[in-house]
C-alpha cells in the first residue's frame, strides 16, 4: 500500500490544520474539565468514592472500554461506523479460551490467536464495505450476528475458565505498580490500556494511516481522485480497529479468568460514546486518542459515581444516554460555526 503522497490531500489538511487543532484543543479541554468535576462532585457526594480501592476500579472498568474506544475512533475519524467491536471482543475472548483451554496452546500463541481473531474480523468488516459498498452500519451490524453466533457456536454455549493456566489471569491482575507503591495495586491489564492508547496515538499522528484516516473522513473522493488506493485504507482501518477488539476480548477474558460467549452485547455503544464524548465527531474528519481515553475515563467514573450513589442501573443507561446525545449535539453546533 505504499503510494507517493497525494497533493490535494495535503493541501487539504494543511488549509483546515490550525482550525480543526483549535476546534480539538477546545472539546479535549472541556471533556477534561468535565471529568474533573465529576471527580470533585462524587467525592463530596461520598466519602467512599476517592478511596484507592474505589479508584483503581475505575481504572480497571475504563480498561476494556478504552481500548475498543481506540480502535472505533479510527473508524469514526473516516466518517464510518462499527457496531460489531462488542461482539467481536466476545468471540476474540472465546477463541482464546479454546486455543489456551481446549487445545492447551501455549499461553502467549493463545493470546496471539485471541488478538487475531478479531483483527480477522476487522479485516472482514473492511473488505465488506470496501469492496462490496455495503454500508457501514449495515455491514457491521451482520458482523455483529455473525460473531455472536461464532462465540456460542465455539464455546459450546458454555463458559471457557483459565483454571489449568493461572498465570494467564495473574499475569493481567498482577501489579508491577503495587511492587513499587505499595498500597496502589494497579492490574497489569490497565498498563496495557495506556501502552495501546500511546501507540494508537502514535499511529494516528506520525504514520500514513493515520494521515490517510483523516483524509477519509475529510473527503473521501478527494482522497480517491488524488490517486489514493481507499478500499485499501479504509480496509486497514477496519482491520486496526478489529485488532484493538481482538485485544479487549484477550483483557477481559484474563481479567475474569474465564471466557464468556454471552457477553458483549453494548460494549460497542459505550466505546463509540467515549469516542464521541473526547470529541470525535460521527461526521468524519476530526478526532484524537487523547480525548477518546478522557471520554472513556469521563464514562465509568460516572458509571461509578452513580452506583456508589445507589443510583438504579436503569437511571445509569439514561445519564449515559443523554451525555452522548449532549456531545453530538456539541459537535453539530461546534461543525455549523466552522462553517
Amino acid at each position: 500500500m505504499s503510494e507517493p503522497l497525494a497533493q490535494p490531500v495535503s493541501q487539504h489538511r494543511r488549509l483546515s490544520l490550525a482550525s480543526l487543532i483549535q476546534l480539538g484543543a477546545m472539546q479535549r479541554l472541556l471533556a477534561f474539565a468535565a471529568l474533573i468535576l465529576l471527580l470533585v462532585v462524587f467525592s463530596v457526594a461520598s466519602p467512599n468514592f476517592f478511596q484507592v480501592d474505589n479508584l483503581i476500579g475505575i481504572l480497571i472498568a475504563t480498561t476494556v472500554n478504552g481500548v475498543l474506544a481506540l480502535g472505533v475512533t479510527y473508524v469514526i475519524i473516516t466518517a464510518g461506523i462499527d457496531l460489531s467491536i462488542g461482539t467481536v471482543m466476545t468471540l476474540s475472548a472465546v477463541m482464546t479460551g479454546v486455543f489456551i483451554t481446549n487445545w492447551h496452546f501455549p499461553v502467549l500463541l493463545g493470546t496471539l490467536g485471541g488478538i487475531a481473531t478479531g483483527t480477522l474480523a476487522g479485516l472482514v468488516n473492511g473488505t465488506i464495505i470496501a469492496k462490496l459498498k455495503v454500508p457501514p452500519f449495515i455491514a457491521t451490524l451482520g458482523v455483529l450476528n455473525i460473531a455472536k453466533g461464532l462465540a456460542l457456536v465455539f464455546s459450546g454455549l458454555r463458559p471457557i475458565y483459565f483454571n489449568d493456566t493461572p498465570v494467564f489471569n495473574q499475569t493481567a491482575m498482577g501489579s508491577i505498580i503495587g511492587k513499587v507503591i505499595p498500597g496502589w495495586d494497579v492490574p497489569n491489564l490497565v498498563l496495557v490500556l495506556f501502552g495501546a492508547a500511546v501507540v494508537a496515538s502514535l499511529v494516528l499522528s506520525k504514520t500514513s494511516l493515520g494521515r490517510y484516516t483523516f483524509a477519509l473522513g475529510s473527503n473521501e473522493e478527494a482522497t480517491r481522485l488524488s490517486g489514493v488506493n481507499v478500499d485499501a485504507w479504509k480496509i486497514s482501518v477496519y482491520a486496526l480497529c478489529g485488532f484493538f477488539a481482538g485485544l479487549a476480548g484477550v483483557l477481559i477474558a484474563a481479567r475474569l479468568n474465564s471466557a464468556q460467549p454471552s457477553l458483549g452485547f453494548g460494549y460497542e455503544l459505550d466505546a463509540i460514546a467515549a469516542a464521541v464524548i473526547g470529541g470525535t465527531s460521527l461526521s468524519g474528519g476530526e478526532g484524537t486518542i487523547l480525548g477518546t481515553v478522557i471520554g472513556a475515563f469521563i464514562i465509568s467514573t460516572l458509571t461509578n459515581g452513580l452506583r456508589i450513589l445507589s443510583v438504579p442501573q436503569e437511571w445509569q443507561t439514561v445519564v449515559t444516554g443523554m451525555i452522548v446525545i449532549l456531545a453530538v449535539y456539541l459537535d453539530i453546533i461546534r461543525r455549523r460555526r466552522r462553517a
